[in-house]
């Protein structure tokens, strides 16, 4: 009798864990579901703005190396794209337009990034990609300038201030602006100076309750793109290597998610414009776009 009673233990662990929602990943593969739909904006109304939509993103969208201390994603930038991802930060740096995550080379660049995402954009011609282009050291000063120039004319990125419908942007890059680099929509940033700083797991969650609830504010009306931060690290505080990027993730991901059903429950649903997210599991990223009434 025993032995079978252990073999059913284990089976109805492994359905339980089967169920649970993906929403943490670090693995390097993506694992798409079969009836999965890639170009999940197709039947959005053109004349919606994207102020008004609820976008998943990643923050430090290319940090895929340097290890527990600056590695904020495990996907490829085209791996993030297939998984639904919308809007990516892109850490610029020097007249060679190469990514970093503070001084560690995340061995690509800026003219990189955007021929995987025009390529992406080529296939799926209904979908558009919002880009942040945020100049990091050595020479961040040259990096606005280098980077119009490799745009300049194009007719595939939206540089404007002002914000367009889904329809003028199908199959555009849409570049989201804030502080030090001054090209396309003006960005509402809910996060506070050192809100990206954590050492209380429940006061972060908190924050990040307070910061979407700014931003659904402000996509009611549709007046701004919001952008609002679920990452975080400890990195700064007195608990040093307490809460890495990481490691926060794998606990704010799954409480992201949960807050994010409650809210999907009500009537009228909110939106809450950009989430950025580190590590984000297929299926939370799934639970953020849900919110656009598409499933």
């Amino acid at each position: 009798m025993g032995v079978p009673v252990k073999i059913l233990c284990i089976l109805m662990l492994l359905l339980h864990k089967s169920s649970d929602p993906e929403v943490f990943n670090d693995g390097k593969t993506l694992n798409l579901p079969a009836n999965y739909k890639i170009g999940w904006m197709k039947t959005l109304d053109d004349e919606k703005l994207i102020s008004t939509l609820t976008i998943p993103g990643t923050h430090e969208s290319l940090a895929l190396h340097g290890g527990l201390l600056a590695k904020c994603q495990a996907w490829s930038l085209w791996n993030q794209l297939m998984a639904g991802i919308r809007y990516f930060d892109l850490r610029v740096s020097g007249k060679n337009l190469k990514i970093k995550h503070g001084p560690i080379d995340q061995k690509t660049t800026f003219p990189d990034a955007l021929e995987t995402i025009r390529e992406f954009l080529s296939k799926y011609k209904t979908e558009t990609v919002l880009v942040r282009v945020k100049p990091v050291n050595p020479e961040f000063s040259k990096v606005p300038s280098l980077v119009e120039n490799k745009i300049r004319n194009a007719k595939d990125i939206w540089v404007k201030p002002s914000v367009p419908t889904i329809g003028k942007v199908r199959g555009k890059i849409v570049f989201v602006q804030k502080n030090t680099f001054k090209l396309g929509i003006i960005l509402f940033e809910t996060d506070e100076k050192g809100d990206y700083k954590v050492t209380n797991v429940k006061v972060k969650e908190e924050k990040i309750k307070k910061h979407l609830e700014e931003a659904a504010d402000k996509c009611r009306t549709g007046s701004a793109l919001s952008l609002s931060y679920s990452s975080g690290t400890s990195l700064g505080t007195v608990l040093g290597f307490r809460f890495l990027p990481k490691k926060l993730a794998k606990q704010i991901n799954p409480w992201l998610y949960d807050h994010l059903e409650k809210e999907f429950k009500k009537n009228p649903k909110p939106c809450f414009g950009i989430i950025a997210m580190d590590f984000p599991g297929f299926d939370l990223i799934q639970m953020v776009i849900k919110f656009n009434g598409l499933t």
